[in-house]
């Protein structure tokens, strides 16, 4: 029997096509539809899918509120399907919120094409969330509490690249440098070393699980928070200035999409823009279109690569939940000149993919939860 899928959604040709969709997927069956958010509760308990698949707008009663109560009376790994807008953004970060684990486009032209892309990308997201999923209370189920509409709170505490090939996409390779000794964090029970040497700059990378992650992390630090930060999320352009300005209303620093020249300083934190690749030069970000040799846009790789050129042993990376690998190789390169790497551990992750690389790869100097990350970064910077 293949992974459980349980579709909601209130058209009638939703269904249909991403049925004939999955049909020839032999690892994925679908088990049921639900045409409303009262029946996707009902049928979360009664038929117990591995993956549920969501649409936000329903009558009787909408996703996202359905979402909610599925995770208090069936928690279930959730797709949302998701329209490619700003407001659709904002709406799938509240979902993310409230518990989903991920969300798809929901582009009707796609779907009526068909065909080996979308049945790919839908096929592999299922299997991945599936497989991966920890369904440990640590990393999911629990709603984030956010204050989108209160002040600010000041003052509060794919295949990854070979790193020598990211090192010919920046303008000049790095320099030779000595190799730090690497001490395996993998293996359960291995002190951690949170010690960090003077810092000019913090990378975060993160995937599937990340925006509710960065959000956790980003709101334990404070405004006088006295390094730059660059956070890359895998993300749809038209989701990260939704995503930007949510993280910025919720978290003391503040928090910007970032553009071409943007400063690096204190209590700032600049998100890549979906879509584009962001270098890190000193002192400041370029934003850049990139090319189809890259996997991602934002890729992870390449702007930790840049912070391993410019900001040699001086910069800290922290690799968070997510599919696949990106981040590794550029994780290595910043390892390579001295600079820490810390990963997320297994059970707060929702996808123990990303930080899982870094950690095999033995460059890791601590594995932390992630509800110690902010607040250990905070008491090490200081």
């Amino acid at each position: 029997m293949g992974i459980k899928v349980l579709v909601v959604d209130d058209s009638m040709f939703f269904q249909k096509r991403i049925s004939e969709i999955l049909k020839p997927v032999a690892s994925v069956e679908i088990i049921g539809f639900a045409n409303n958010g009262k029946e996707a509760i009902e049928k979360a308990q009664s038929l117990k899918p591995d993956v549920i698949t969501m649409d936000y707008e329903m009558p009787v009663m909408d996703g996202l509120t359905a979402l909610r109560k599925i995770m208090e009376v069936a928690p279930t790994p959730v797709l949302m399907f998701s329209s490619l807008t700003y407001d659709g953004a904002r709406v799938t970060l509240d979902a993310l919120d409230a518990g989903a684990v991920d969300f798809l486009p929901k582009n009707f032209e796609d779907l009526q094409k068909g065909g080996p892309k979308i049945r790919e990308t839908l096929s592999d997201k299922i299997q991945s969330v599936a497989k991966q999923f920890n369904r440990s209370p640590k990393a999911r189920f629990t709603p984030i509490q956010t204050e989108l509409d209160s002040d600010k709170r000041k003052g509060e505490s794919q295949p990854a690249r070979p790193a020598r090939q990211l090192e010919s996409k920046l303008d000049k390779p790095l320099a030779s440098q000595p190799k730090a000794s690497a001490t395996s964090r993998f293996e359960k029970n291995t002190k951690q070393d949170t010690r960090l040497p003077t810092l000019d700059l913090i990378v975060i990378a993160t995937s599937t699980g990340g925006p509710v992650a960065l959000q956790k992390v980003l709101s334990q630090i404070p405004a006088s928070f006295s390094k730059p930060i660059v956070l890359i999320q895998h993300m749809p352009a038209t989701f990260t200035q939704a995503f930007a300005e949510r993280l910025n209303k919720t978290c003391a620093l503040e928090i910007k999409l970032a553009e071409d020249g943007d400063i690096l300083k204190p209590g700032r934190a600049l998100l890549a823009p979906g879509g584009k690749q962001l270098l890190i030069e000193k002192s400041k970000v370029r934003v850049i279109d990139g090319d189809d040799r890259v996997n991602y846009r934002p890729c992870a790789d390449l702007t930790m690569a840049s912070a391993a050129k410019h900001y040699p042993g001086k910069s800290l990376g922290i690799v968070l939940t997510g599919m696949g690998s990106d981040g590794c190789e550029g994780a290595k390169l910043m390892q390579q000149t001295g600079s820490p790497i810390w990963a997320q551990d297994e059970e707060t992750s929702v996808i123990y993919g990303m930080p899982m690389a870094v950690a095999k790869a033995h460059i890791t100097s601590a594995i932390l939860p992630l509800q110690d990350i902010g607040p250990t970064l905070v008491k090490e910077v200081r």
